[in-house]
């Protein structure tokens, strides 16, 4: 797989030229899970009925050390596939979608390990940041996150413009989903995740602000969508 890796001020310089340049022209084998189709309908969700600011959120201890501009980044992890659909809107305006935004995620494999860090400090894995399109959209192709000790199960997600950040928050999902993905292929080793939703010290107090509405299954692949509302 090819990867485009450059530094973190080169790429928002690069992204945003692109932006401005953009508007003037315009494994284990494991029998098949029953699907499920979870998640939530609060601000955060892809499903919201209110338009409403995403909760903000730590970026976590182990944010990208380059910028990766890419879809795809499993990098050949292994794991559960996720076709990961973010939407970014702007509260200001009705929920209207932002576009021209870098969306940039960064999680854990299914070992629950980052990359850039600890003994995977030579690996770059499960990171990538996309620029939305008109109606605010990005698509990531991951794998679906594993566990660490101590933290619900989650995706990091940042949005800029123009070099400014905008919002940092983090992706929940179902304790169902979760109980279903960690029982299969590579994941079961490990098993569940001690560390629900509730328990989290980042979602116990908002997480039906920021629960991704998910489907699939993990023999045939998962999908999930998330909607972030900024203050633009």
């Amino acid at each position: 797989m090819e990867r485009n890796q450059i530094g973190r001020r080169e790429a928002i310089a690069m992204l945003g030229a692109a932006g401005a340049a953009l508007m003037a022209g315009c494994g284990d084998t494991t029998p098949a899970s029953p699907t499920t189709t979870t998640g939530g309908t609060a601000p955060g969700g892809s499903t919201a009925a209110a338009c409403a600011v995403t909760p903000t959120e730590t970026v976590g201890p182990y944010p990208s050390l380059s910028d990766f501009i890419r879809s795809d980044i499993r990098e050949g992890r292994s794991g559960a596939a996720l076709t990961l659909a973010i939407t970014v809107v702007n509260t200001n305006n009705n929920c209207a979608p932002v576009e021209q935004a870098q969306v940039e995620i960064w999680q854990c494999d299914a070992t629950g390990n980052y990359s850039q860090y600890g003994s995977q400090v030579a690996q770059t894995f499960l990171r990538g940041i996309q620029t939305t399109n008109s109606d605010g959209g990005v698509t990531f192709t991951t794998i679906y996150p594993g566990w660490y000790q101590g933290r619900a199960t989650h995706i990091h997600v940042e949005v800029s413009r123009n070099g400014s950040s905008l919002k940092v928050t983090q992706i929940a999902f179902p304790e169902s989903t979760n109980a279903t993905v960690y029982a299969t292929g590579v994941y079961a080793a490990r098993g569940s995740n001690p560390t629900s939703n509730a328990r989290d010290n980042i979602f116990a107090d908002s997480i039906g602000s920021e629960l991704a509405t998910v489907s699939g299954d993990p023999a045939s692949g998962l999908t999930a969508s998330f909607r972030i509302g900024i203050a633009a």
